[in-house]
């Protein structure tokens, strides 16, 4: 006698769930100041990876989560951005530098102003990127701040050069020397990146002062 109930094939069934929706991260609302300051930082970013044209205000725009408009409302646009971001970085390089320069010998200038360079390049390797890049903003940035450290170095010049008989009116030219080769030899190790740190600043020092040490009071072309 059959069995009831008859036996019944086994059946695979499945059953898809429901999709679970994801909960949505809550958009942090951010005062004026707050999104600033977002929108400097994003564009550092940018702007070092990529330099100023290769950027756009909608790669920032979406980067920050933000709508175009609200870039223009806070900068005026992408320039206005990227000038605030290199007034920031310059100003921020010339205080290391400044206050760096405690000496009162040419010497240790040279030490305490390219270990101060090249300490900023290797902790803000972004913020000197985008100084030394060409750009509206900063087509004569780094040439000016060149300018701005080489007025600290020249008033202790100055007082070294009465004190060993040379013409302290010169003293103004040798501090643009002096400055400017600390500041492009700092440009081309910001990719070299050897010899290390500290031993580049030495070979800096070595030329320099090995220069300064024996120079003639009216040198002239051979």
């Amino acid at each position: 006698m059959d069995s009831w109930p008859p036996d019944l094939p086994d059946l695979e069934v499945s059953f898809d769930p429901a999709p679970v929706e994801s909960p949505r991260r809550p958009r942090v609302r951010m005062s004026g100041s707050q999104r600033r300051e977002q929108l400097i930082g994003v564009g550092r970013r940018l702007f070092a990876q990529k330099g100023y044209e290769a950027v756009s205000v909608e790669e920032i725009a979406s980067e920050a989560a933000v709508s175009k408009p609200v870039v223009y409302e806070h900068f005026g646009g992408k320039e206005g951005l990227y000038a605030v971001i290199v007034d920031r970085e310059m100003n921020r390089l010339l205080e290391a530098i400044s206050t760096s320069l405690t000496g009162d010998h040419p010497r240790q200038l040279l030490e305490q102003a390219g270990t101060a360079l090249f300490d900023y390049i290797e902790s803000d390797t972004d913020g000197f990127r985008i100084l030394v890049r060409d750009s509206p903003a900063s087509a004569s940035g780094f040439d000016s701040l060149i300018l701005e450290v080489a007025v600290r170095v020249d008033h202790v010049l100055a007082t070294q050069f009465r004190a060993r008989g040379f013409n302290p009116k010169l003293s103004t030219m040798y501090a643009q020397m002096l400055v400017g080769m600390v500041a492009h030899t700092g440009q081309w190790w910001l990719d070299a990146r050897k010899p290390k740190k500290k031993e580049v600043v030495a070979h800096l020092v070595n030329l320099a002062w090995n220069g300064l040490g024996h120079l003639e009071q009216k040198p002239t072309l051979s």
